[in-house]
Parts: structure tokens; C-alpha cells; sequence
């Protein structure tokens, strides 16, 4: 592939040769000739005079001058945006593997009355329950289990070791990786008169719209009464628990290990960093940044980024922080003032404990 074909796939202005040809993606550190690479950000401009990558798409918006000058650039790219302009060639240079081979393993187990798809891949040892409903081309990888009454959409991807529970509800083009399990009982138990606990039934579901993309080994409970909601185009990492009825908004994304208490509603747009904790029946507006290690006690009503326990808004946590960092001089100062405060007061007492 060319230059200038990568170029008409990605809206590009050609600078240099568009008849080099260029066979693989790379970083632009470590890129050679015949791979390109990318530029997205000032600071790495820097990289344009080392590079021997053949070459490298850059944004439209950085200002010639900006752009280093040595003796042989590489072919530039000039794109409206360099990062997911690379996308694009990286899926062309990286196309997907197939998951699992077309048609249905002989060792499957799949009820009668399920309903399957056209071009539906499943499985070594997948089990599809009684009245599933699985959408066109879904793949169901070997070791997936769907419960009794799951509906799966269009076009989504289990991979291997998934459980599905009974009941709940998979959109289209969703993406869900190994190890997770959609729809185990919420944590709901209700303390006895003699110290025991007796369980709540978890009688509700779990509903992930399309476009969700959750990560391996996460636990999304199914509601108490109700549902659990992942609304449209929500990322979840790896290792996330989503309590029972939960609603996370649309296009939010978490990083890993991060708790979602019962009943909370997350926002629109909203990004939660790694190990986040958000306690239970609180409600977080859209567009809010939670900052990593945060634990969030009370509703966020406000627009902003966030940090710390309890999670404050972020300038004034970085200005305690500063001032918490300071506390062992600050000691130090209000000890000499007390001393000094006290000579003041009577100055017959001495007030030197150094001996």
C-alpha cells in the first residue's frame, strides 16, 4: 500500500513522495522504513528529526514552524486529526483475528426453542438456554454460558468464558471480553433479629445497550426489582463491579478496579479513573472526571473534575493536599509561636527544652 492510498482512506494532505510504499504501523521512536507512524502531540515533534519512519501523519492544526527541519523528512500526512486518523490505518494494517471459525460447534449445547441468527458463530461447550434470542452475526466464544430468556443483538462479541444470566439483555455490536459475568445476584441481605442475614431475592436484570465494550473479569449485578442499566457506548476496563440497579449513562467511560455501590446513576459522558469508590444512591451529573483512588460519599451536581476522599473538586484538593504536606513545618512553626507566646506572658518562665 502506498502513501497516497493510505492517504484517500484517511482524508489526507500529502507532503513528499505518495508513491512510497508502506508496509506496517509503528512508534514513531522505534519506526523504520516502510512503516508509518503518527504525531498527536507537541511535546513529540521532537521525534521528527530521529524518526526513521517513512512516514507520519500529523495534524493539520500544527503551525509550520512549529514543524522540526532536517535533511530528509519523512512523507508527512497532514490529517484533522493524527491519532484517530492512525486508527484507521492500524485497523488496515491489523485487521481483527477471527475470534472463533463460522458455524456452530458440535459440542454446543443449545435448547430447542432458542432462536439463532444468520451467520451466528458459537462455540466449543457454549450453552444457550431456553428461549434465547441471539441477533445476526454474533459470535459466542467457546465456554459462554447464556442463561434461560437472554436476548443478544446484532453483531456482538462474547469471547471465551462469559456468563450470561438468566434474563438479561445484550445490545448490538457490544463487546464483552473474558471472564465477565452479566447479571449475578446483587448484594442484597437483610439482617436478622439473631445476627444472621437472610437473602433478598434479586428478582430484576441487567440491560447493556449497543456499543458497550466491558473488559475481562467484571461483575455486573442484576437489579433487586428492576434492571441494572449500561446505557449506549459506555467502556468499562478489566476487574469493575457494578452493583445492583446501577445506571451508568451514556458514552462514560471506568478504568479498572473501580466499585459502583447499589442504586447510583452515573452520568452521560463521564470518565471515573482506576479505583475509584462511589457509595450507594448517589447520583453523579454528566460530563464529570473523577480523579484515580477517589471515593465519592455524596451526589456530584456539578460539572467538573474531581479527587481525593471525600472527593472534592479538584483545585481545592490539590490546594489541601499542598497544605497537608506543609503540616509538619507548620507544627514546627506553631510550636516556636507558643513558646514564644508564652515567654511573652511571663517572661521569667524559661521556655528552651532543647537540654
Amino acid at each position: 500500500m502506498t502513501v497516497n492510498d493510505i492517504a484517500e482512506q484517511v482524508q489526507a494532505e500529502v507532503i513528499g513522495d505518495g508513491g512510497i510504499v508502506i508496509h506496517s504501523t509503528a512508534k514513531i521512536e522505534e519506526a523504520g522504513e516502510g512503516q508509518i507512524t503518527f504525531v498527536s502531540n507537541l511535546k513529540y515533534l521532537k521525534y521528527l528529526t530521529t524518526t526513521n519512519a517513512s512516514a507520519v501523519l500529523v495534524s493539520r492544526s500544527i503551525p509550520k514552524e512549529k514543524l522540526p527541519e532536517r535533511t530528509s523528512m519523512p512523507v508527512l500526512l497532514k490529517v484533522d486529526d493524527a491519532y484517530t486518523s492512525f486508527l484507521q490505518v492500524l485497523r488496515v494494517f491489523n485487521p481483527p483475528p477471527d475470534v472463533i471459525p463460522p458455524g456452530i460447534h458440535h459440542t454446543a449445547v443449545i435448547a430447542d426453542n432458542a432462536r439463532i441468527g444468520d451467520e451466528v458463530r458459537i462455540g466449543a461447550h457454549v450453552v444457550v438456554g431456553e428461549n434465547c434470542k441471539i441477533g445476526e452475526k454474533t459470535i459466542i466464544a467457546h465456554g459462554t454460558v447464556l442463561g434461560d430468556n437472554v436476548q443478544v443483538g446484532d453483531g456482538t462479541t462474547l469471547y471465551p468464558n462469559i456468563t450470561v444470566r438468566e434474563g438479561c439483555i445484550i445490545g448490538s455490536r457490544v463487546i464483552i471480553h473474558s471472564g465477565t459475568v452479566v447479571g449475578s445476584d446483587g448484594f442484597g441481605f437483610a439482617p436478622q433479629k439473631d445476627g444472621s442475614y437472610s437473602k433478598i431475592p434479586q428478582t430484576g436484570k441487567v440491560v447493556v445497550e449497543d456499543d458497550v465494550e466491558i473488559g475481562s473479569n467484571c461483575s455486573i449485578d442484576r437489579a433487586t426489582m428492576g434492571e441494572t442499566r449500561i446505557c449506549k457506548g459506555v467502556k468499562l476496563d478489566n476487574l469493575i463491579q457494578v452493583a445492583h440497579n446501577v445506571v451508568i449513562g451514556e458514552n462514560t467511560v471506568i478504568a479498572a478496579q473501580t466499585g459502583i455501590s447499589g442504586s447510583t446513576k452515573i452520568g452521560k459522558q463521564c470518565i471515573l479513573a482506576g479505583q475509584v469508590g462511589i457509595i450507594g444512591h448517589v447520583e453523579i451529573t454528566d460530563n464529570v472526571i473523577i480523579a484515580a483512588q477517589s471515593g465519592v460519599p455524596k451526589s456530584i451536581k456539578k460539572t467538573g473534575t474531581y479527587f481525593g476522599y471525600p472527593a472534592k473538586e479538584h483545585g481545592r484538593a490539590l490546594r489541601i493536599e499542598a497544605v497537608i504536606r506543609q503540616l509538619p513545618e507548620l507544627l514546627k512553626d506553631v510550636e516556636d509561636l507558643k513558646r514564644e507566646l508564652a515567654q511573652l506572658k511571663n517572661p521569667a518562665v524559661d521556655t528552651d527544652t532543647s537540654s
